[in-house]
């Protein structure tokens, strides 16, 4: 009986993919105010309504945070990041809850909190140098960080092989590996946002506006004008949408780089101050937030009547970074659809009414921050004489003089400083 019992188990282990049970449907969680205030209006325009008014409300918030400072929008981050795990994960705890699979859920909390733990004391240590070396106990944790790291990694791995059960050996290695993609696409991609808001706030916020930008001109332009369907993992998806989408993206980045290419907070790197305890964005503006004359290309000296422009060379960029969240953003949205129709849900959750869940909103942004911390390092980023700075300081003092010789040396070989008299 029991061996009928593991061939029976096994049998169901190798379904297929059109045997999948399928996700229970989302609920509607549109507060009740704005059901009542809609009711008389067609299903079309109530989306319409409830979109727009939620997407309101979230870009309010999101100024609002980023009038709190960096430190909020650290955390914002973080949050999306866990939220947007959480949504995955439990699609995949529903699809295939029937097998009630071991410490699948517990085990994919430990791996995400490892992960993170990983790549937030890679910051700590980066960014944070002289606050870590004030304080013998973060030495440590810091010193050690990666092999404390692997440890606790090595440790849920254990866990994983110890809990494998016969005859479920392949769909709970498939789940080992769904959580592992998870974490790929939201915990490294959520980290390397933080890495750009380093670098300076605008590198935060033009590339996430504009995927917002184009998201919203991109469901007007298909709203109104749409007829020509795009790709048939979003049917609603139109070329009208997606062309008036990419135009507006690119006018919307040229014109909110300008606004804040004029202001230090937001193109000064971000800073910890340990005298202060706090963030700080204080600093001179380099040369691509410093206003520069370019010469207007013949062709449109005659259409324009300029034959000069002022404007900051940042704003060549975010060209650049708005055809990005214009043209292959989208891409991150068709792959997040075909995910969608693979396991029959209409979206990952129902946390905000008329857009899904949070990982609905955040779909083309994961996709976006990988881009922009490869431009930035790619064309952008050169030495860092701060950053250098601070991790000279943690160097021993015989190490510190080691380097001061060798770099007086390298100087006065090059001319720059005069050799010493002495011996």
């Amino acid at each position: 009986q029991e061996v009928d019992l593991d061939e029976r188990f096994g049998e169901l282990d190798l379904r297929n993919d059109s045997d999948i049970p399928d996700v229970p449907p989302s609920t509607d969680s549109t507060p009740e105010i704005l059901k009542r205030a809609l009711s008389g209006l067609s299903a079309r325009w109530k989306n319409w309504w409830i979109r727009g008014i939620l997407t309101l409300a979230m870009i309010s918030m999101f100024f609002l945070i980023i009038y709190l400072g960096s430190f909020m929008l650290m955390l914002l981050v973080l949050s999306i990041q866990v939220k947007c795990f959480h949504e995955i994960i439990t699609i995949g705890y529903r699809v295939y809850h029937s097998y009630d699979l071991p410490w699948f859920r517990s085990l994919s909390w430990y791996f995400l909190l490892c992960v993170n733990y990983f790549f937030y004391g890679e910051t700590v240590a980066d960014y944070f140098a002289t606050f870590v070396q004030r304080r013998e106990q973060l030495q440590f944790l810091i010193r050690y960080h990666r092999f404390i790291s692997f440890a606790l990694y090595l440790a849920g791995f254990c866990i994983f092989v110890l809990s494998l059960v016969k005859k479920h050996y392949r769909l709970q290695f498939y789940m080992f590996a769904w959580t592992h993609v998870t974490l790929l696409i939201t915990v490294t991609q959520s980290h390397l946002v933080i890495q750009n808001l380093f670098e300076g706030m605008i590198w935060f916020l033009v590339p996430i506006s504009s995927v917002i930008c184009n998201d919203i001109t991109a469901y007007i332009f298909g709203f109104f004008f749409g007829r020509t369907p795009l790709i048939k993992l979003s049917p609603k998806k139109t070329w009208e949408g997606f062309i008036g989408g990419f135009f507006s993206t690119v006018v919307f980045g040229f014109i909110f780089s300008y606004f804040l290419a004029q202001h230090q907070y937001f193109v000064c790197p971000v800073e910890y101050n340990s005298e202060t305890n706090r963030f700080v964005t204080e600093c001179e503006p380099s040369e691509l937030f410093q206003m520069k004359k370019y010469s207007v290309p013949p062709l449109l000296q005659a259409v324009l009547g300029w034959e000069s422009v002022n404007m900051y060379p940042f704003q060549m960029h975010s060209i650049a970074l708005a055809t990005f969240a214009s043209l292959i953003g989208p891409f991150g949205g068709f792959f997040a659809s075909g995910f969608k129709r693979a396991f029959k849900i209409k979206d990952f959750a129902d946390t905000i009414p008329g857009h899904g869940g949070i990982m609905d909103r955040f779909d083309c942004q994961y996709l976006m921050a990988t881009f922009v911390h490869v431009y930035i390092t790619s064309f952008i980023r050169g030495p860092n004489p701060s950053k250098l700075l601070k991790q000279l300081l943690i160097l021993q003092p015989d190490q510190q003089l080691d380097v001061y010789k060798t770099l007086k040396s390298h100087l006065v070989e090059k001319g720059i400083l005069q050799p010493s008299l002495r011996g």
